[in-house]
């Protein structure tokens, strides 16, 4: 499959991928487990890797998900990025800043929109020293 250079960055996939993404990250920060969950590919063949942690496939999400309470921390999103290829594939990349450590996080996600609609078949949190927050 070849993807064209219209496909990429189609206003109206950057427009519902910002809004899915809004809602992922209000249902993280309250730690809204069910809503939470939905954001994700249900199978086994899901990946995330997280700051401490990995998760592969539903099962590993949910038992992680469940056993992890609501964060204390409040954090500031910088630098968003999202890329849409094609009508079904878009990746959302974003650096936070936590209220609760120096250290300056980044995090990416892959979506796809599948029959029940958009889900992240695959994302990746860390957390690094960052000189220069202006970078």
């Amino acid at each position: 499959m070849t993807i064209h250079t219209e496909q990429i960055d189609h206003p109206e996939v950057i427009a519902e991928i910002q809004a899915i993404f809004a809602a992922y990250e209000r249902d993280f920060m309250r730690n809204d487990v069910e809503p939470l969950l939905a954001h994700f590919w249900a199978d086994e063949r899901l990946t995330r890797y997280g700051i401490a942690d990995r998760q592969f496939g539903m099962a590993q999400q949910r038992a992680y998900r469940e056993a992890t309470p609501a964060p204390t921390f409040t954090r500031r999103l910088e630098n968003l990025r999202i890329h849409a290829f094609g009508p079904d594939t878009a990746v959302a990349l974003v650096e936070f800043v936590r209220s609760d450590t120096a250290l300056r996080g980044f995090q990416s996600q892959t979506w796809v929109r599948m029959a029940e609609g958009w889900r992240i078949v695959s994302a990746h949190v860390s957390m690094i020293a960052w000189a220069d927050a202006a970078a």
